[in-house]
């Protein structure tokens, strides 16, 4: 089954060290050689987001995210797993999730 690791931080506490950045490499590298990995992103800051609504059947364009939160979502992993608990093993070691948060949603399969 297919899963998103959504990784979320605090853009102004996040570490840009080389070597914070090369644990991220190093993990990335991990998913690679157990066959996991299908697919991840670094994002750019929140303040180049711009949010789409609908309302009142007008289209708005909103600089920023959708939602203010102390938190914002930095990247993401897209992994093959066997369940559930494989997927949160592969987030635990995500190496920011003891400053952040990751999620795990499993993708909707539609065939």
């Amino acid at each position: 089954m297919r899963y998103l690791l959504l990784i979320y931080e605090n853009e102004a506490t996040a570490s840009q060290d080389p070597a914070e950045l090369q644990k991220m490499f190093d993990y990335t590298e991990r998913l690679k050689s157990a066959g996991a990995l299908l697919g991840g992103e670094a994002l750019q800051p929140t303040s180049t987001a711009t949010t789409v609504r609908e309302r009142g059947g007008q289209v708005v364009h909103t600089d920023g995210p959708f939602a203010e939160t102390k938190e914002q979502l930095g990247g993401f992993y897209m992994i093959e797993c066997a369940d559930l608990d494989e997927a949160l093993k592969w987030a635990a070691q995500i190496p920011n999730v003891g400053t952040g948060s990751v999620e795990v949603r499993p993708i909707m399969d539609f065939e």
